[in-house]
């Protein structure tokens, strides 16, 4: 049971600190811009998810790996990657912005599926094997950019509002 508290405790942490880095760092640069290139890091950022696919390579997972949940991990984050890059592409349209929308729920859905399924599944730390850095690294920081996408598809900014705010911050 310890080795299951340390990895909470790490997924915790990291929480922390991108939570961090997000407040000082990446939401006072995107706050300052219109709404297509406010998502445009975010998207870039998630069109990695491809990395979810490690879940699946022999010899860099444990063999017994539950299959439940390696498959849905590594299918699901493929999915949200090219949701991801469909956004990224279609944007600043419309269309860009229902696809942007339709990635951050199936992104969001995706990852909480996937602790959901390791919980269900009884996954151990040691069964990731090399890929021990995805959910304690890389998903938080997921969990929080789909946050701040929501955030950013929800406001609804208009020229002047994005214009007023850079002028004040250049003063």
């Amino acid at each position: 049971m310890p080795s299951q508290l340390w990895f909470f405790m790490s997924i915790a942490f990291s929480f922390i600190a991108w939570g961090i880095v997000t407040s000082r760092y990446i939401w006072p640069e995107l706050r300052l811009r219109q709404q297509a290139e406010a998502l445009r890091p975010l998207l870039i950022l998630h069109s990695f998810r491809f990395i979810g696919l490690a879940f699946l390579v022999p010899g860099v997972v444990s063999p017994d790996l539950p299959s439940a949940f390696a498959h849905s991990a590594a299918y699901g984050d493929v999915i949200a990657a090219i949701l991801a890059l469909l956004a990224l592409i279609s944007l600043p349209s419309a269309a860009g912005v229902v696809v942007a929308w339709i990635f951050g729920l199936w992104g969001s859905v995706d990852l909480l599926n996937a602790f959901y399924q390791a919980n269900h599944a009884g996954l151990m730390p040691g069964q990731l094997g090399a890929t021990y850095f995805i959910p304690t690294f890389v998903v938080p920081l997921l969990l929080i950019t789909h946050g701040l996408a929501f955030r950013i598809l929800l406001q609804h900014q208009n020229m002047s509002a994005v214009q007023e705010s850079r002028h004040l911050a250049t003063r």
